[in-house]
């Protein structure tokens, strides 16, 4: 077992099966020594797509435990392109799109959700650059996207 993974079932963390893309696109690329992982969506626990606009139906709450969730399905891809979650050098970037009212403003709190879960799981190795921004709509109504770059050992 990976340290990462020991780190993983320590923390009681478990991955969801990675998404299967529901457009034209493929879940990672890798080029070089970097993975890039198409947006992804939160899923709950239970297999329910978490919806909804914050700052109108769900609140700051949601959208952390949202962007935990994206985090997590993130992570479930980088162990599917990569087999072994200890090839992860770095979370290098994260992109967090959270679909909310005009007058919400807390979206990089929503986005700390997913930064501090790669933090938990890489340790200093999660800690990244980032962008956090609001959109007026989400595919399927989910609540948050986030995309990732990954530094990798080839």
């Amino acid at each position: 077992m990976s340290s990462i993974e020991t780190r993983l079932a320590a923390e009681g963390i478990v991955l969801p099966q990675p998404a299967a893309p529901v457009a034209a696109y493929v879940p990672t690329v890798q080029v070089g020594n970097l993975l890039h992982i198409s947006g992804q969506l939160p899923f709950a626990a239970d297999g329910a797509l978490m919806t909804g606009k914050l700052g109108a139906e769900r609140d700051l709450a949601w959208g952390q435990q949202a962007a935990e969730r994206c985090a997590l399905m993130l992570v479930a891809q980088m162990k599917a392109a990569l087999g072994d979650l200890d090839r992860v050098e770095r979370i290098v970037k994260l992109g967090a799109f959270v679909a909310s009212t005009a007058d919400f403003t807390d979206q990089p709190k929503v986005a700390n959700g997913c930064s501090e879960m790669m933090v938990r799981i890489f340790g200093e190795a999660g800690r990244h650059a980032r962008s956090a921004v609001s959109v007026p709509v989400l595919p399927l109504d989910a609540s948050v996207e986030i995309d990732a770059v990954v530094a990798i050992r080839t």
